[in-house]
């Protein structure tokens, strides 16, 4: 006898809906059938949509700086159970020494063990000293990927082109991809007067464009694999295509948020305009709308969910503004009332295969976690603030086609019927 039974629903498998049953034993999927078997629990999902549980590969927890993030590993894996997300990416804290990693991994191991769905970690360096020995901490960790940034130099943050070349080329030897904050540093403009319209001044479109060609470049020549987070500019993404289209989601993976193809800058001309600034900024209605046309070339959508207060955020000056948005509980009802089923494998198997968690996780197949997103697209809502521990959602009173109605980690409920039940939460590389 199975576990569950989830009957009645359109699962989506191998690219498509059908309508199958999905049957779980002891935390894994052990069938599925058009048949009706005996379970010791029975969840009808007619008229839904059975998904594989999402996936975050983008997210910033209890993230550190003048201002902490105020979603904890706790709040924001619960806003994450609410959205339909089983598995996040977090960051450990940047390093520039390989023997500063253990702190780092462990720091971060301990505060996401409060976490209700599951979760992994992606390195994160500073201006690399010996790249070597970076590598070397990458694979006794077991983690599958190395966060680099090409700015933030005033906050001794970037890594150059030396140490960037020397990560790709280790990259194409190894199982790890290099993941890039992109943006050109000496187009970077932090002048201390400027205010929340002039975000998109401060950190301009071409930014991210020119050093996007240039990382591009470098994959090229090294033929390493580069993930690149958060790709804000239809011009960025029209660009990278033109140019390079061979490389994209190939050896040159992007990454993109809800934010982008949802909102623009028109927003930091609002009287609350510090409620959506983070970086790289929001952008025109034309860069929203050619991102919108190329989706295509999307490889995968991270949320960057980094939640603040609405007090915190509420100054006059960009620096003194902490730059971040939360978004994790609403990102599919965003992505599918955007872009129905294609934005599914983007948020789900995709990220699996590239980070190491496929075929645990991403799919719904015979052997896999039993994690699973029953969403409700017969009932249109009106998005609210949610369960973030922020005051405010950038998506507040958007309209989206469903909901998310239940998240079943490796086969036990964690939100049912809309409701939090509960979960425990496990670092998913420990199983490799």
């Amino acid at each position: 006898m199975y576990d569950l039974a989830i009957i009645n629903g359109r699962a989506y498998i191998n690219g498509g809906f059908i309508m199958s049953n999905i049957y779980v034993l002891n935390g894994k999927i052990a069938e599925i059938s058009k048949e009706v078997l005996h379970a010791k629990l029975t969840y009808d999902a007619k008229d839904r949509l059975v998904l594989p549980g999402l996936i975050d590969p983008h997210v910033h927890f209890e993230l550190g700086g003048k201002v902490t993030s105020v979603d904890d590993f706790y709040t924001g894996s619960v806003c994450a159970a609410y959205g339909g997300i089983t598995t996040f990416i977090d960051f450990l804290d940047p390093v520039s020494q390989g023997k500063e990693v253990k702190t780092a991994y462990n720091n971060r191991r301990n505060l996401a063990s409060k976490s209700v769905v599951d979760y992994s970690f992606h390195m994160t360096v500073k201006n690399p000293l010996i790249v070597k020995e970076i590598v070397q901490k990458l694979k006794f960790y077991n983690l599958k990927s190395v966060k680099l940034f090409t700015t933030y130099s005033e906050s001794g943050r970037r890594t150059y082109d030396s140490e960037i070349k020397e990560l790709l080329e280790y990259s194409s030897l190894g199982d790890f991809v290099v993941l890039a904050h992109i943006e050109k540093d000496e187009l970077i403009d932090l002048n201390d007067n400027y205010q929340v319209s002039d975000l998109p001044i401060s950190r301009p479109s071409e930014a991210e464009t020119e050093e996007a060609l240039h990382l591009a470049k470098l994959v090229k020549e090294t033929m390493g694999k580069l993930y690149m987070v958060h790709l804000s500019s239809g011009y960025t993404l029209e660009q990278l295509v033109e140019s390079y289209e061979e490389l994209i989601n190939n050896s040159f993976f992007v990454e993109s948020c809800p934010h982008y193809f949802s909102l623009t800058d028109s927003k930091y001309k609002e009287e609350n305009g510090y409620l959506f600034t983070m970086a790289p900024p929001l952008r025109s209605e034309e860069e929203k709308n050619i991102l919108s046309k190329d989706f295509k070339y999307i490889y995968s959508i991270g949320t960057d969910h980094c939640a603040y207060k609405s007090m915190d955020k509420s100054h006059s000056y960009l620096h003194q503004i902490p730059m971040g948005i939360g978004g994790i509980e609403h990102s599919f009802d965003i992505m599918f009332h955007l872009y129905g089923e294609e934005c599914i494998d983007r948020m789900t198997i995709n990220p699996a295969v590239l980070f190491g968690l496929y075929p645990e996780k991403g799919q719904l197949r015979i052997g896999s976690d039993a994690d699973i997103m029953i969403y409700d697209n017969t009932k249109p809502q009106i998005i609210k603030k949610g369960h973030s521990n922020s005051d405010y959602s950038v998506y507040d009173g958007m309209s989206v086609d469903g909901r998310v109605e239940s998240t079943i980690l490796r086969g036990n409920f964690v939100v049912e019927k809309g409701q939090f039940v509960g979960g425990s939460g496990r670092f998913v590389l420990d199983q490799k």
